[in-house]
């Protein structure tokens, strides 16, 4: 795939529903929620996920409870990751269920479903922690970044 397949894969329509699921994510907790996508990832897909993190800035919410969910469409490598906040409240295997859950997509090339999937778990998964305020600000954009 060139970069235009990636595009092609995640086109205008996919793409709020990307946005959709993630500002339905936030309806239920105060975090944050990002999707990225890249066309490849070379080598570890965590250190890919980790950088990007750190590229949009998602360590500068008031929570420090920012969660990138980094997919790789040619590799099909993804990850799932939390910010301090989190990581310092929930237990390890956090993410699991959202994981197996976006795998089940990803395995039927259902990339959008599996990422929507994603978004809304952590949501619905982060509620307990970290619950949505009638005050809440957005702090990060819901828009989806994409790589080269």
């Amino acid at each position: 795939m060139d970069k235009t397949d990636i595009y092609e894969v995640f086109d205008d329509s996919a793409r709020q529903l990307l946005v959709d699921a993630i500002a339905e994510a936030e309806l239920n907790t105060s975090g944050e929620v990002r999707i990225h996508i890249d066309k490849t990832c070379k080598g570890s897909h965590l250190d890919r996920a980790a950088f990007i993190f750190e590229e949009l800035e998602m360590h500068k919410t008031a929570d420090r409870n920012g969660v990138l969910i980094y997919f790789a469409l040619n590799d099909r490598k993804f990850a799932i990751i939390g910010d301090v906040g989190i990581n310092a409240k929930v237990p390890v295997n956090f993410w699991d269920s959202s994981r197996d859950a976006m795998k089940v997509h990803f395995q039927n090339e259902d990339y959008v479903g599996g990422l929507c999937a994603g978004a809304r778990m952590a949501g619905v998964q982060l509620k307990s922690f970290f619950p949505y305020q009638s005050d809440d600000v957005n702090e990060l954009s819901d828009e989806i970044s994409f790589g080269d």
